[in-house]
């Protein structure tokens, strides 16, 4: 199983976590929101090959912390993945619009200096600006975009930049996503849960809860539950190679 999008950090007690997934043999991406927290939340998953911890700044905290750029920059060649990062084009979040395309330009330079990261984005009501943003800044590594919410103009244009697309539960229960999910190649999709800020029968959902997502694939495409693991499995394969070989 795959969760490439998870906030272990933000869970009351993130290293249960940790052990949950190694027991159920998930591999984990463990997305952080701030430079600050990377130190931190990368400790909790030393010596685990299956837990990855991204290197982010979140949009929605790009006013707060435009001051630890310096610090994202530090951190940066000691990791493959980044993330969160990204725009919000939310109403709340549009008087510091020019902050948030400032700290995801700097750290789509930084980026592309270090020779290219997986980049997990956030693109909530900001597609096209992302992909704007992406096209400036081609080699900045392997875009994914995650829970992506856009048009399907957006996602043709997406998948045009090259972007692969995090998907989980919430977004494979909506009308609009499995729409979206119907039209975006198969091995360009894998498995998240956004963790702890979905929910499953009303509780948080955990890495592992990544099954649902599985199955609801399997019902998009047609194809059984260990069909969809094991394509998941191989498009992972195949990110991480593309970044390697720069394809």
């Amino acid at each position: 199983m795959i969760d490439l999008h998870c906030h272990v950090d933000l869970f009351p007690k993130p290293r249960e976590v940790i052990d949950g997934a190694i027991v159920k043999g998930v591999f984990v991406v463990s997305v952080t929101t701030t430079p600050s927290a990377w130190p931190g939340t990368s400790g909790l998953a030393q010596c685990v090959p299956e837990i990855e911890t991204a290197l982010g700044l979140h949009p929605q905290l790009a006013l707060e912390r435009i001051s630890e750029l310096g610090i994202f920059d530090l951190h940066l060649p000691k990791v493959t993945w980044v993330g969160e990062v990204g725009l919000d084009g939310s109403p709340e979040l549009r008087p510091f619009w020019s902050t948030q395309v400032k700290v995801f330009e700097h750290i789509l330079r930084s980026c592309s200096s270090a020779g290219g990261r997986i980049l997990s984005i956030h693109s909530r009501r900001a597609a096209l600006p992302v992909l704007d943003c992406l096209k400036n800044h081609p080699d900045a590594g392997v875009p994914v975009l995650h829970w992506f919410s856009g048009t399907t103009r957006d996602l043709e244009l997406a998948l045009g930049c090259g972007c692969w697309f995090s998907v989980g539960s919430p977004m494979l229960t909506s009308k609009k996503g499995r729409e979206l999910v119907a039209r975006i190649p198969r091995s360009r999709i894998l498995t998240e849960t956004d963790a702890p800020f979905t929910e499953i029968n009303g509780r948080p959902s955990y890495p592992w809860d990544v099954v649902l997502a599985e199955h609801l694939l399997g019902e998009i495409w047609g194809v059984s539950d260990e069909e969809v693991r094991a394509l998941v499995a191989e498009n992972l394969w195949k990110l991480q190679g593309s970044l390697r070989t720069g394809s």
